[in-house]
């Protein structure tokens, strides 16, 4: 189990690499990254449960 010491040392390193400006930056595209794979997933579903269905 991960503590709360080494959350915070892992917190200070990717300030230290990524500095405090790119952080938000770095967290939207993540975000971003998510819910295009989600949506995808979605898509995949959906191709799967009506196969006659053309995009």
């Amino acid at each position: 189990m991960i503590g709360w010491k080494e959350i915070l040392l892992i917190l200070v390193v990717v300030l230290i690499l990524f500095g405090a400006k790119r952080i938000p930056e770095l967290a939207g595209s993540i975000g971003k990254g998510i819910k295009e794979f989600k949506k995808a997933m979605k898509d995949e579903e959906g191709d799967k449960k009506d196969p006659g269905k053309t995009a």
